[in-house]
Formats: C-alpha cells, structure tokens, sequence
C-alpha cells in the first residue's frame, strides 16, 4: 500500500527553498550537521520542533543560552559556576554521539571561589535559556551521558521564570553518583524541596548512566509524564499533584543543564559529610584528575500538539 506523508511547515519550507534554487539554476546551500540532525528530528517525531541545540558547533550558542556565574549558589553545593572553556567545552565527536556533544566538567579550582561564606575548591558549569527560550507544554528531551561517580549531581531540568517554587519546577533527570539510577521530580507550593513529587528510575539489562541515554518529559495541561529511552518511567496527573498544593505547570518554563558536585541531595542518599558536603574524597581526586563530566548529545523541544 502506498502512503503520503505531509510535510510539516519547516519541512516544506526547506523543500520550498530547495525546488526555488533548482529552478533558478543555483546549487541551494548544503545545510550544516546541526541543521540537517535537527530535521530529520522533527521528521522523526512527525511534532513540531520548537527548539533545539545538536551541539555540532565548538563554542556555545549565546542566542541560545546563558551561562550561570559565580555568584549563585544554592543547596549546599561544592562548586561554583564560571562561564569558562574550563567547565563548559565542546568535542566535535565523541563515542556513541551523533556528530558533536556540549561537555560540562567539574574543575579543581582552590582559592578561585569569589564567595566567602562559600569558598569552593571546585568549579562547574550550568547554561539555562532564561530570557532566551520558554514554552508552556510539549516535548523536552537530551540525550545524555555521565560519570560513574559518588557524590556528582548533573541535572537537566524546567524551571518557571518566577519565584520559586511558586512558579514550579521540572526535573526530568537528577543524578546524584549512583550509577544503575536516576530521579525525577515536581516541585511547587506545598510539594518543594525535600517534600517535592519524586520517584526514581533502575535501569535494567546491565546498562546504567554511563551509557546514552534519552531523559524526557511530556508536559500536558493535567498530566505530566516523564520518560528514559521512550519508556514511561513516572507519570503525574494535576489531580494528584493538587492533594498537595497548587499546581505549578501552567505557565512558561525554561531549560537548565548543570553538572554540579556535592551538596544536601547527594548527601542526603549517601550520608557523606568530609570532606565535602555529600562528595568522598575519592570523587574528588577523580576530579583532579579531569575524569568527571557530562556530555549532551542534543536538546530539543517539541510544541505540545
């Protein structure tokens, strides 16, 4: 049997262009990596692809994201943020990767940390496209993959662009240095921080975090579902959310990638005080030894038809 397929609007627009330049007698421009990884994305998913980053480049996209600094600090964490090809760095290839991945690595950096009461010996980087991107509803997806090691805390996630956790947050994948899980969460009024919705994903057939993997969310006006590799993995409807608080998923969100180290979550799983809040000293030399970090493959994000 034969089948149609509709092009989606970007689609046809690229098979527009393309038949123009034939007609005129002009080779249309070849499309970079980046471009023609994105396409066959939304081709792929027959959604509309709202954003994406394939990473193909070898600097970060500043259209598209910005770069966390020094001066934030939040639970407990033993890394300040630079904006720094030390923490934030780029491989044109990488094993198992389609093309090019974004690489966030913690440093170690005594006597760099500008904060006193913080005084961190290490650095990191975080990226987020606050004031750059948001959407409400849809598909969000990475592809990622990261370190073996206790106490690192990576996270991809949503935040809202309000005060917190008024404006409701969206963890689609936390991890803090155990290797066969990950964890996602809801937080908002009533339901944040340690009281926050979560649940926690084993992986099976020997695989773990150390391979690539495709973390998502599917946010819905009621329900909000949460996905490793295309399998459902929790699912949230707003009824239930609603038993605790206020639902929060109702307004615009934006994307954080971070690679943060130590800290009250880590510590909180595995007890660990010294010498670091949540992180061993063996974590640490790993550190120092430049064997800690995480690489992004892509990020996309579909509109929520």
């Amino acid at each position: 049997m034969k089948t149609t397929q509709l092009l989606t609007a970007p689609l046809a627009a690229l098979a527009l262009l393309a038949l123009n330049a034939c007609q005129e007698g002009v080779d249309p421009a070849p499309q970079t990596e980046a471009e023609l990884d994105a396409t066959q994305a939304q081709a792929g998913s027959g959604r509309t692809l709202i954003f994406s980053d394939e990473f193909s480049g070898d600097s970060l996209d500043r259209t598209k994201w910005n770069v966390v600094g020094m001066d934030f600090w939040v639970n407990e964490e033993e890394q300040a943020y630079t904006d720094s090809t030390d923490t934030i760095q780029f491989l044109s290839e990488a094993e198992g990767a389609d093309g090019g991945v974004l690489v966030l690595r913690p440093v170690y950096r005594p006597g760099v940390d500008t904060l006193e009461d913080r005084n961190a010996d290490f650095i990191s980087g975080r990226v987020n496209t606050r004031g750059t991107f948001d959407f409400t509803y849809g598909r969000a997806e990475a592809r990622i993959r990261m370190p073996d090691a206790t106490g690192v805390w990576p996270a991809f996630w949503l935040l809202g662009n309000g005060d917190w956790p008024d404006t409701g947050e969206i963890d689609i994948m936390e991890y803090i240095g155990e290797a066969d899980w990950t964890g996602t969460a809801l937080h908002g009024p009533g339901y944040s921080g340690d009281a926050g919705i979560d649940d926690r994903y084993y992986f099976t057939d020997g695989s773990d975090v150390t391979d690539w993997h495709v973390y998502a969310v599917e946010w819905e006006a009621d329900v909000i579902s949460f996905y490793i590799d295309d399998t459902l993995t929790m699912r949230i409807p707003k009824t239930n959310v609603e038993f605790f608080g206020q639902w929060a998923f109702d307004n615009p969100k934006f994307l954080i990638l971070n690679f943060a180290v130590g800290g009250i979550f880590p510590k909180k799983i595995n007890g660990i005080e010294e010498p670091y809040v949540g992180m061993p000293q063996e974590t640490a030399d790993r550190i120092k030894a430049d064997e800690l970090f995480m690489e992004v493959d892509w990020v996309r994000v579909y509109s929520g038809e």
